[in-house]
């Protein structure tokens, strides 16, 4: 069973559950009468994501329409980025992770792989867990007067975040450019709320740092296609609109499906529920096969275990890259304990890289790699190993990019999103909360708030 997200063409992926069924796998797979009550158990929450968008209750379902935040964002960090040569993100999960997998789409984290237009903009860098060593020597290698800082926080409230925004402060002030600081910081966080306190905008607001707000109805994980996300894009020159378009193609397929079976996202929740209950899958490994995509995974890991992870249920996710993984953990995925859903994400590779001279590739005893690519291995690759996990009886999907570009990444993220609520609906939880988070959260405080003062 193969599906894209709308009927344009050509359409930004095609979604492949196939290696899931009985058919392709064996006793292992989910014979297709049984995927279908799964199936017809989602129409309700599919109508409900419907009503969703028609009264705009989710915002997530509207974020691809919007053009006013786009404009905000690339104008503050337009202004922003004037005199820089380095723009630092602080944030942790959903306030990073989202901005990090679109900013990897171009290029960030890969050595090599800035083009000569992105070697005229600021470097980006990314600062999203807490290490007072890292964070500590990383503001005394800056050139602070040529440093920048977007700091995000939806609350304000996020104390590892704050740490990194009032270390920087007091760094920037120890330099002598404290009159500086309204043009050195940018900040990200929620509207003000009458008696509802917002530490991140107070610490702004009293230093005069422009502050463009987060959208109060899409939180941390799911807030990687508003300028949360996007702004991170803009940074690495990507065209944030193509993002949203690409979302929005998802969306509309949404809006056009009559029944669960004919949307992609729908049928991969039911595909993903419906092997845990039935065959035991006990995680989801995520396997894009591109650097480019390689923070996807990180990405995902907290969409699924922070969304679905309530009430003892839930899978845990795994972020893999292709094909470095296959050489560190498929012999476990293929041999070991049959509780992994593989979901492969495959962009097309045939033919670019270098090309492998016939010479060379006889003298090392690699014949069947005269005159091919380095691209044409991996494509291979990306092929062999879900035909390979099929054969062993393991289940798999594949997501196949039609281009490796914003619109592609932008349906996918969409896709996976809803794919992900769509799950929660079927087991009974909520995916927007994230209640053990709070827990440790208000202990920490104490915890800290116990300590000597120095």
């Amino acid at each position: 069973m193969s599906m894209r997200p709308s009927g344009r063409a050509p359409a930004p992926y095609t979604h492949s559950i196939a290696g899931c069924l009985d058919g392709a796998i064996g006793a292992h797979g989910l014979a297709e009468a049984a995927l279908d009550g799964w199936l017809d158990r989602l129409a309700p929450a599919l109508a409900a994501l419907q009503e969703d968008y028609r009264t705009r209750r989710l915002p997530l379902l509207r974020i691809a329409e919007d053009e006013d935040d786009v404009a905000a964002a690339e104008a503050a960090l337009d202004k922003l980025s004037q005199g820089a040569d380095t723009v630092v993100f602080f944030g942790i999960g959903g306030s990073s992770l989202g901005g990090q997998t679109l900013a990897q789409l171009g290029g960030w984290h890969i050595p090599g792989m800035a083009t000569p237009a992105q070697r005229k903009r600021p470097r980006t860098r990314f600062y999203d867990n807490l290490d007072a060593v890292t964070l500590e020597a990383s503001l005394s290698s800056f050139d602070l007067a040529a440093t920048r800082f977007i700091v995000t926080s939806k609350s304000g409230g996020t104390p590892e975040t704050l740490v990194q925004a009032l270390a920087a402060l007091g760094a920037v002030k120890a330099a002598g450019l404290e009159a500086r600081i309204p043009s050195l910081f940018l900040g990200i966080t929620e509207p003000a709320v009458p008696g509802r306190p917002n530490g991140l905008r107070a610490l702004f607001q009293a230093h005069a740092v422009p502050i463009l707000d987060h959208h109060p109805g899409i939180g941390g994980r799911f807030s990687a296609l508003t300028n949360v996300g996007l702004i991170a894009a803009m940074a690495r020159g990507l065209d944030a609109r193509a993002v949203r378009t690409g979302a929005s193609e998802v969306v509309a397929a949404l809006m056009a499906a009559g029944s669960p079976k004919e949307f992609a996202p729908a049928v991969g929740a039911a595909v993903a529920v419906a092997l845990v209950r039935e065959r035991g899958i006990r995680a989801q490994v995520m396997m894009p096969y591109s650097d480019r995509l390689g923070r996807l995974g990180a990405w995902f890991a907290q969409l699924w275990a922070e969304s679905l992870g309530k009430d003892g249920q839930g899978t845990a996710p795994i972020a893999c890259l292709g094909p470095v993984d296959q050489h560190s953990q498929l012999q476990l995925f293929m041999d070991g304990p049959r509780e992994h859903l593989i979901s492969i994400v495959r962009a097309p590779s045939a033919g670019l890289g270098p090309r492998i001279s016939p010479d060379l590739a006889a003298g090392a005893g690699l014949d069947y790699l005269a005159g091919r690519t380095a691209g044409d291995l991996v494509a291979a690759q990306a092929v062999a190993v879900p035909e390979a996990l099929a054969k062993a009886g393991r289940p798999v999907r594949t997501f196949d990019l039609a281009a490796l570009d914003e619109r592609g990444l932008g349906a996918l993220m969409m896709h996976l999103m809803l794919e992900t609520i769509l799950a929660a609906r079927l087991m009974g939880v909520d995916p927007f909360d994230q209640p053990a988070v709070e827990a440790a959260k208000v202990i920490t405080r104490e915890r800290v708030a116990a300590l000597p003062r120095s």
